[in-house]
């Protein structure tokens, strides 16, 4: 695919961009846009070395621009592309923040683009965050001006913070703001946390360039990834300029694009109605998401909606190839309707024309695959209830040891009742030590990571048990990739595919129920999901596989929009009751948990308000009235 496609457009031009102010490009995969991303910039810094001048690059952080620059070092490395000439800006650094610490920009720098490249050190500017207090002032105003001595920035990556800040530039930033200090915003400590472990650890200044600095440079390009930054593109793309939305100030540069994947530009008015900007090709799956959508916008239940509801909200041409709003309605009525079942294994001697799983055989085979010791429960644990009290042979997966969410005084309390139980135990004095030496960017022992794995253990097998489930149906797989002692994790490897391959073929299932939730803070998720994906793509050759079907939960920060759902399973109240004893299993992550997200609840409350929530759509739209529901979508492979 040619790096053309990111070529800048004038936005707004055209029918279905007609709400927009940016211009923006949509892909399948972060993965694929940032390899167009990096070729642009390549051809950008061969471009300057054909004229014999520095390539003046300003670069971004965090997990927006990762595999941007694993691109350009693999184009280093395999095509011989040249850094030499290439001078570059970091927009920003935590303040105070000493180079050497692991969660520095300089040390991220450093180690996913500087140390595996051909830059000169000197070419290398990134904000210093261990500059004294009194001397801050000055050094700001002389970065600034060491970019305007080189002629400014020909090309400017970003990423883009959910209260719609670019580099630090947080709510309140003057569009011609220049390089300075700055107060970070509570989410933007809140969403750094992880990397921290935890919010208290998080700076509350940093050095950031200016928006002004930003909107200087020649070419710019932002990178939007995930469900998790959708409303905030929406709102910078379409919405109003607005100093509480830094980014819109970009609506005004003449050479700017947003480069988006799929869930990230999911908010936007051509992707989310498009029946709204432009003529639509109506599939079944835009009906519903359309009829859906007119529901909730007239808050009326699918079976009232009339001629004059979709005549009116722009819906005019549905009704011109589906007849009548009674019609449509019906059509809809029932297609949400059959997605509602009690037997999530199939129900055994029954009709299975009309809902979502067979029938036949009776008795499956599943597997629950849970990237973290507790996302089955939380996620679907009444449906995991409802698999073994049919009488399903069920197996649960656990994909990580979790161990990095264990508290150090979590660690520590079971470290201390060893040691009360068998004083000589000379691994608990060597626990206890290293917790209570352990400094802010060390990382944890081999001794400490086991402990809290096994901490995650204990409390996965209690939840288990209380559901009925046998010991033996319960499988930890320890994935190579998540083993780090950090946040950041290795990239998955073969070792972690063929772990998971290896308990797939042993079991050969009929059912595989796997977390498809994206919106995960620390991106475990993903990466346990794309394990599964491999593992499937390499066994769908198997006879077994034919049999095989997948379904798709999602975690505790987001639910599947009702249009999506393909089978949701009622919870009556006591089975909520139920879910939650199993959630509190997990006693190590109550009260206080380490990667929260932006929401203070604990898991078993964020996750009952969002199975009522689910209940309470269904019912709105015209359905029974249950007290929750969980909800899948089938993976098809």
């Amino acid at each position: 695919m040619s790096a053309k496609l990111i070529k800048f457009k004038e936005a707004g031009k055209f029918e279905d961009t007609r709400f927009e102010k940016i211009h923006n490009e949509v892909f399948d995969s972060s993965q694929e846009a940032s390899i167009i991303v990096a070729q642009e910039i390549a051809d950008l810094i061969k471009g300057k070395q054909a004229s014999n001048t520095h390539c003046v690059l300003g670069l971004a952080t965090g997990s927006s621009p990762i595999k941007v620059y694993e691109e350009l070092v693999r184009m280093h490395k395999e095509d011989g592309l040249s850094f030499a000439n290439v001078v570059t800006f970091n927009l920003d650094e935590y303040y105070p923040m000493e180079k050497d610490n692991i969660q520095s920009y300089y040390y991220f720098m450093h180690e996913h683009l500087f140390n595996h490249v051909d830059i000169l050190p000197e070419h290398i500017n990134i904000p210093n965050g261990s500059v004294s207090h009194d001397d801050l002032y000055q050094y700001c105003i002389d970065y600034e001006n060491k970019i305007k001595a080189l002629g400014g920035l020909d090309f400017q990556l970003l990423g883009i913070g959910r209260t719609g800040h670019i580099g630090f530039n947080e709510p309140g930033s003057h569009f011609n703001s220049a390089t300075r200090s700055i107060t970070l915003d509570h989410i933007t400590r809140v969403d750094a946390a992880p990397s921290f472990l935890g919010i208290d650890n998080v700076p509350r200044k940093a050095i950031t360039m200016g928006v002004g600095t930003v909107r200087s440079a020649k070419r710019i390009v932002l990178l939007g990834w995930g469900i998790s930054k959708a409303e905030i593109l929406k709102e910078t793309i379409e919405g109003e300029i607005s100093s509480q939305v830094p980014a819109t100030y970009l609506q005004e540069h003449d050479n700017t694009t947003f480069v988006l994947d799929k869930g990230a530009s999911s908010e936007l008015t051509r992707i989310k109605t498009p029946w709204l900007v432009a003529s639509c090709e109506w599939t079944d799956e835009l009906k519903l998401k359309a009829v859906v959508w007119l529901s909730e916008l007239t808050n009326k239940p699918i079976l009232k909606l009339t001629d004059k509801d979709y005549n009116d909200n722009g819906m005019s041409d549905l009704l011109g190839v589906e007849g009548t709003a009674y019609d449509l309605n019906i059509k809809m009525f029932n297609t949400l309707q059959h997605t509602i079942t009690g037997w999530p294994g199939g129900k055994p001697n029954a009709d299975e024309t009309y809902r979502p799983e067979r029938a036949n055989p009776e008795k499956k085979r599943v597997i629950i695959f849970s990237p973290h010791p507790d996302d089955d429960v939380i996620s679907m644990g009444g449906t995991f209830d409802r698999l073994v009290q049919q009488g399903h042979e069920v197996h649960i997966a656990y994909q990580t040891s979790g161990n990095i969410a264990v508290s150090d005084s979590e660690a520590l309390k079971f470290a201390e009742i060893t040691k009360a139980l068998h004083a000589e135990s000379e691994t608990s004095d060597s626990i206890i030590e290293a917790i209570n030496t352990k400094t802010g960017n060390e990382v944890d022992s081999i001794e400490v990571r086991r402990l809290k794995g096994l901490i995650r253990r204990s409390e996965s097998l209690g939840a288990t048990r209380y559901l009925g489930l046998n010991d033996v149906n319960v499988h930890f797989l320890d994935l190579p990739f998540y083993e780090t002692g950090t946040i950041k994790k290795n990239n998955l490897s073969q070792p972690d595919i063929d772990i998971m391959s290896a308990l797939i073929e042993d079991i050969k299932p009929h059912q595989i129920y796997a977390a498809g939730d994206l919106a995960d803070p620390h991106g475990t998720h993903k990466v346990c999901l794309d394990a599964l994906f491999a593992s499937l793509e390499e066994l769908k050759h198997k006879d077994y596989m034919n049999e095989c079907w997948v379904w798709l939960y999602r975690g505790a920060w987001h639910e599947w929009e009702s249009y999506e759902i393909e089978m949701a399973v009622p919870m009556s109240p006591d089975q909520v009751l139920r879910k939650r004893h199993a959630i509190f299993y997990h006693q190590s992550q109550k009260d206080g948990v380490m990667f929260q997200g932006d929401d203070s609840r604990e898991f078993w409350v964020r996750v009952e308000d969002r199975n009522r929530l689910t209940a309470k759509k269904y019912n709105d739209l015209g359905l029974a009235d249950y007290a929750a529901i969980e909800a899948f979508k089938r993976y098809h492979f």
